[in-house]
């Protein structure tokens, strides 16, 4: 890789950051774009009064078709940045975590296993790559345990299970069989289950996806009737088939002592804490069927007792009109998301930049993979996004950080899912069209 030097690499880090200033922030209806005009420093604040009514366009059917990736196609990235290819051919890379020792584990989620790579050093070649575990069920959430640089095992997230292996530092190769630490966890429907632990690691995080799109089985009432219900049972929990869906769960770390932490979160598929504050986050993919721009995607902050509006509610008190009238009650006690997202964009991790390979301006801020519209008549997503904060706290702003994965308006080669910061401050991204892993960098390091 090219490292310029001096008055040619200040030019360089001082062009980067001009080019993300001078993009016009898009707001309200112009924010609401499609893969056209999407490209990095592209930038986009949504408001919950930018909301529009539903059913304002047709609700469409418009998945991507799966285009070969051409032989010269490579993430397209801000200046300054350039991308080197880790691996392709890959089943179905999702959910990457970097282990203390740099290592990258990739959950290849079709195939059933935990894939593992070791880089060599400033490099995206792998030095070792391996299977380090399979025989899994749908993996999905990775996660170190205890938190630090000495974790004792990996835990995984299957469709209806956490599983853990022993580790010690360096291994390519998991020494022994899986044990079950949660098992019952409602299957199928949205199964990317994510996992993390809490700073302390007194606390493992679960999210478990709704199994329908907007409850449309649920019973009017559950048995023994709502009243009772509601006083038994954290706020705003669903029943029925949809009883232990849509939350976030917490466990001690053995599995033991479940409970539900936040409710009516529809698909919280990438979860990930905060460094700076510690902070559980997750982004959520909402839901379909209400048109191309209603409801927004979102990530957020997730907080012990909090409804965020599944499946009656979204974006606050904005009622589905699918259940109208059937939970007053709880109209205003909808907690309204962190950092809003353009409908239908599909979010599926997220990652905060703790790296020293960035300019100095990204640190603290969050990367999110965009998987990509199906239900909008013009595509959007396809793309990471930065989300960007102010003293540890989102100022609501997004802004496209890599684009390009996009051949057409029928036709895509990449839909990014997982993100992570390697140990050398390299962003590390999966996608799992063309199924490859890519190694972003800052050509001339940081600031």
């Amino acid at each position: 890789m090219i490292r310029i030097a001096g008055l040619a690499g200040l030019a360089l880090l001082l062009a980067t950051s001009a080019f993300a200033q001078d993009q016009p922030l898009l707001t309200g209806k112009a924010a609401f774009g499609d893969w056209n005009a999407d490209r990095p420093g592209v930038r986009r604040l949504i408001k919950p009064d930018d909301l529009q009514k539903p059913y304002l366009t047709e609700s469409a059917s418009n998945g991507a078709g799966l285009g070969d990736r051409p032989e010269s196609a490579k993430p397209v990235l801000p200046p300054g940045f350039t991308a080197e290819l880790i691996a392709s051919g890959i089943a179905n890379p999702r959910v990457v975590r970097v282990a203390p020792n740099g290592d990258l584990f990739v959950a290849d989620s079709d195939a059933n296993q935990i894939r593992v790579y070791r880089l060599a050093k400033d490099s995206a070649k792998p030095a070792e790559d391996g299977i380090f575990a399979g025989d899994l069920n749908q993996p999905y959430g990775i996660a170190f345990y205890p938190p630090g640089d000495k974790p004792q095992w990996i835990y995984v997230a299957n469709n209806d299970s956490v599983v853990r292996f022993a580790y010690r530092d360096g291994d390519l190769k998991a020494s022994g069989e899986a044990e079950t630490i949660v098992s019952n966890i409602p299957s199928g429907g949205h199964w990317t289950r994510d996992i993390a632990f809490s700073p302390d690691g007194k606390t493992l995080y679960l999210s478990v996806g709704s199994g329908s799109n907007v409850a449309e089985g649920i019973e009017k009432e559950p048995d023994g009737g709502l009243d009772a219900w509601a006083k038994s049972m954290p706020l705003g929990t669903a029943w029925g088939e949809e009883d232990g869906r849509a939350d976030v769960l917490a466990f001690e770390p053995d599995g033991k002592n479940g409970r539900i932490l936040a409710t009516g979160l529809r698909n919280c598929s990438g979860m990930t804490v905060q460094p700076a504050t510690g902070a559980l986050w997750c982004v959520v993919n909402e839901r379909d069927g209400l048109g191309d721009n209603v409801p927004f995607e979102y990530a957020t902050t997730v907080k012990d007792g909090a409804f965020y509006g599944w499946p009656w509610y979204y974006i606050g008190a904005n009622e589905d009109p699918r259940h109208k009238g059937a939970r007053p009650d709880l109209a205003g006690s909808v907690t309204v998301p962190d950092v809003l997202m353009q409908a239908h964009s599909a979010p599926l991790n997220i990652a905060f930049y703790d790296g020293g390979n960035f300019p100095a301006e990204y640190k603290g801020d969050a990367f999110v993979a965009l998987h990509g519209s199906w239900n909008r008549g013009v595509r959007t997503g396809y793309k990471v996004v930065r989300l960007k904060f102010s003293d540890g706290k989102p100022t609501g702003e997004y802004q496209d950080f890599i684009t390009g994965f996009v051949l057409s308006d029928d036709a895509v080669w990449g839909r990014p899912v997982g993100v992570a910061v390697a140990k050398d401050g390299a962003l590390i991204v999966t996608e799992d069209a063309n199924g490859t892993i890519w190694r972003i960098t800052h050509v001339d390091g940081p600031s």
